[in-house]
């Protein structure tokens, strides 16, 4: 099959990956932080905002390959601490409707940036 990346804006300089794949009907959304696309900053203030943030990039990168949140499959949630999973998940709810993606969420000793939470996902394309 034929993998064809996905990009929202300019590729990231120097990153060694894509931030989508698209192999057939199915978008492979890269684990998202919560930066801003428009400042390029980790966002500041509650971790609720920095939830809405790593979904709404995720969203971005399924748009550009055709698909959206309504499509996801399969989410996996990186925390840095499990304490904030209750938060995670009331902001989490928000963006899902009756039929929820499948889910994972695994407590990471660290991640890029010293980010608290990086959310991925897989998605199938729209008709």
């Amino acid at each position: 099959m034929r993998k064809e990346p996905v990009f929202v804006g300019s590729p990231v300089a120097g990153a060694p990956y894509s931030p989508g794949i698209v192999v057939g009907d199915l978008v492979f959304v890269s684990g998202q932080i919560p930066i801003d696309p428009t400042t390029g900053a980790v966002v500041a203030g509650e971790f609720e905002d920095r939830v809405r943030q790593c979904i709404t990039n995720v969203g971005a990168v399924l748009e550009q390959a055709g698909s959206d949140l309504d499509h996801v499959v399969k989410v996996v949630v990186f925390l840095t601490d499990m304490q904030n999973f209750a938060r995670m998940n009331r902001v989490y709810g928000e963006f899902w409707g009756t039929v929820k993606p499948a889910r994972s969420c695994v407590q990471v000793g660290a991640l890029p940036l010293g980010v608290d939470i990086e959310i991925e996902a897989i998605g199938i394309r729209k008709d």
